[in-house]
């Protein structure tokens, strides 16, 4: 099936969404039930996330300098937006055409998944486990797994790759210039499949997309493991506070 690593990349993807934002409000409840203080809430939040939030902004600034584009402030202050939600920083930027504007929108993805697939794949043994997998050893992948923890600094670069990953996914400011990007590429393909080069790019292009989808999805499960792992001890911490002082949050 040429178009499985796509599928996988959008099957993937909602998830890891849906987990980051669940995974965000049952810690942020915790600290809040914990400390009555909503100032300390956020200061707590933004220390925990920190080495991703630093690597988020960080990317977008490297980016518009490799591109030349005029940066402004940039600052790792968390702050309470208009709306509610909170924004753990910022880079300004120059607005500049569609193109810079996407890849400076894309950087904290592509940085953070660079990192995710270094600590995981190489710090934390994650290779040599996916590989065992792949050829149906199962036995031995379950084996190995139990003693992931002992590891060289097997803690800190779990939480390194949780609090980046966590934090990699663009915001929707940082989306801004996708639409417009994506309508120009679907009509410069759609132009390319009339003019007849669609069998050409079904043979030569998709695969090397397929296989980079494929790739990105792989990332992006290792993420929801993350995830995955830590919601389940976050939410029962949250219960038992909540229990323990009689408050809650929704």
């Amino acid at each position: 099936m040429p178009f499985t690593g796509l599928l996988w990349f959008i099957v993937i993807l909602m998830p890891l969404v849906i987990l980051q934002r669940l995974l965000h409000h049952e810690i942020q409840a915790v600290f809040l039930i914990a400390t009555r203080n909503p100032q300390l809430t956020v200061g707590l939040f933004s220390i925990l996330f920190f080495p991703g939030v630093f690597l988020h902004e960080a990317s977008h600034f490297v980016m518009a300098k490799i591109l030349r584009v005029r940066t402004g402030k940039m600052s790792l202050i968390p702050t309470t937006l208009s709306n509610g939600r909170l924004q753990m920083g910022f880079v300004e930027t120059a607005q500049t055409d569609i193109i810079r504007d996407s890849l400076i929108g894309l950087a904290p993805l592509i940085a953070g998944s660079l990192f995710l697939a270094y600590a995981g794949l190489n710090r934390l043994g994650l290779a040599t486990l996916l590989d065992v997998l792949a050829n149906g050893q199962t036995e031995l992948f379950w084996a190995g797994l139990k003693i992931m923890p002992q590891v060289d600094d097997f803690f800190l670069w779990f939480y390194l790759a949780f609090a980046v990953s966590s934090t990699m996914m663009p915001s929707e400011s940082d989306r801004h210039a996708w639409l417009p990007l994506g309508l120009w590429t679907a009509g410069l393909l759609a132009l390319a499949i009339f003019a007849g080069a669609g069998t050409w790019m079904l043979e030569n292009i998709a695969p090397l997309l397929n296989d980079f989808f494929g790739s990105v999805a792989t990332l992006f499960g290792l993420s929801v493991a993350l995830h995955v792992i830590l919601l389940l001890p976050i939410m029962l911490l949250h219960r038992i506070v909540s229990k323990v002082t009689g408050m809650d949050v929704k």
